[in-house]
């Protein structure tokens, strides 16, 4: 889409070259300034999505142990 439009609008022949060198880099978005209200809701919101995702982790090894125990009173049972 980019080449079309370089095409129309008449550039040098080198733009093919130009445009992949824009296309494989990303754009930023603007830099907006957050209120400092802002910046703690986001802290919270990450902290919150880090517990959640910690908790989620903490069951899974719960679980993993539970089962390790058991094996290991079947194993100590024989």
């Amino acid at each position: 889409m980019t080449a079309q439009k370089a095409k129309e609008t008449g550039s040098s022949p080198s733009s093919t070259a130009t445009t992949a060198v824009t296309t494989s880099t990303r754009q930023r978005k603007a830099w907006v300034k957050k209120t400092p209200v802002e910046v703690v809701l986001t802290q919270i919101d990450r902290v919150r999505e880090d517990v959640a995702r910690k908790k989620e982790e903490y069951e899974a090894a719960k679980r993993q142990l539970e089962k390790l125990e058991a094996a290991r009173k079947v194993l100590e049972g024989t």
